[in-house]
């Protein structure tokens, strides 16, 4: 009951902050003028799916793009256990869709998953840090960008390493005749974890146990709550970023109003009805008022 209590909390605190952060961006993005997008919709969802969903751009370097795609897909894929975690916390229950006859199936797909995760992680930190890859040092990537980086895969690699203890500490609990820990068989990947655990007391594989449970929904709420600092946040923006983008040729620009009316007025095509106390058009922008929403976000 008061774990139940405190996970609570700590789901209410998470979303409180998430959304103070995201109210703030959301904020200076509508400091923007207004810029109506309403053409092509069917378009613009087919292409948000391809490109922010289907990661299509990323196969332009082949090696970076897959293991870019197994990051993404992987971290997405392993959080849908996020909803049996936030049941779990909130009721008390321990695995509540063990009953599910693919459960199994299902968290060993998981596991393959965030194993795919961390070895892509991995390569990413050797890339960076190791082999120093040339477009990670040039002067616009140092510094806070690269711990930046740096911090979100060891925070990934974190994540998944915890979620796999837990599992492996989860099913020598449950030979051990714990009522606690339901039957569920073993998992692929944690299955290889087991010899590491297998002598330790069962005070201490339940402390494991909790302790990765604990570790990776709060690291998923901190990561969450990091996120909007993160250049990574274009994980979120990239799906209205993508739907919203500007279909016509690269090199269109939007006519003016007030210019084409001058120019029509100095052909002899328009006659000049501007008032005095008219107000000017300002051209160009020179604050940010003067962007689009749409260039702003």
């Amino acid at each position: 009951m008061i774990a139940s209590i405190i996970f609570i909390l700590v789901l209410l605190s998470a979303i409180i902050l998430f959304y103070r952060n995201v109210s703030i961006i959301v904020h200076n993005i509508k400091l923007g003028r207004d810029f109506d997008i309403k053409d092509n919709i069917g378009k613009r969802w087919g292409t948000m799916f391809l490109v922010a969903i289907g990661q299509s751009k990323m196969v332009k370097r082949p090696i970076a793009g897959i293991l870019h795609i197994m990051v993404y897909v992987g971290f997405i894929i392993v959080n849908f256990e996020m909803l049996e975690i936030l049941i779990d916390g909130t009721t008390g229950s321990h695995r509540f869709f063990s009953f599910l006859p693919f459960y199994n199936f299902m968290v060993s797909s998981f596991e393959i998953f965030a194993l795919a995760v961390i070895t892509a992680c991995l390569v990413f930190l050797f890339r960076r840090n190791i082999v120093k890859v040339k477009r990670f040092h040039n002067p616009e990537m140092t510094n806070w960008p690269k711990l930046d980086g740096n911090i979100i895969l060891i925070t990934e690699i974190l994540l998944m390493s915890a979620f796999l203890s837990m599992n492996a500490a989860d099913q020598i609990l449950q030979t051990l005749g714990n009522i606690h820990y339901v039957g569920t068989g073993d998992f692929p990947i944690s299955s290889l974890l087991i010899p590491i655990f297998s002598n330790l007391s069962e005070s201490t594989l339940i402390f494991i146990e909790r302790f990765g449970w604990w570790f990776h929904i709060v690291g998923v709420f901190a990561f969450l709550n990091y996120i909007p600092y993160s250049k990574h946040f274009h994980v979120f923006l990239a799906f209205p970023n993508v739907f919203y983008s500007k279909f016509k040729a690269r090199t269109y620009i939007n006519n003016m109003e007030s210019v084409t009316n001058e120019v029509k007025i100095a052909m002899g095509l328009a006659e000049d009805e501007n008032q005095p106390d008219e107000e000017v058009a300002t051209f160009g922008a020179k604050d940010v008022k003067d962007l689009s929403w749409k260039s702003l976000m």
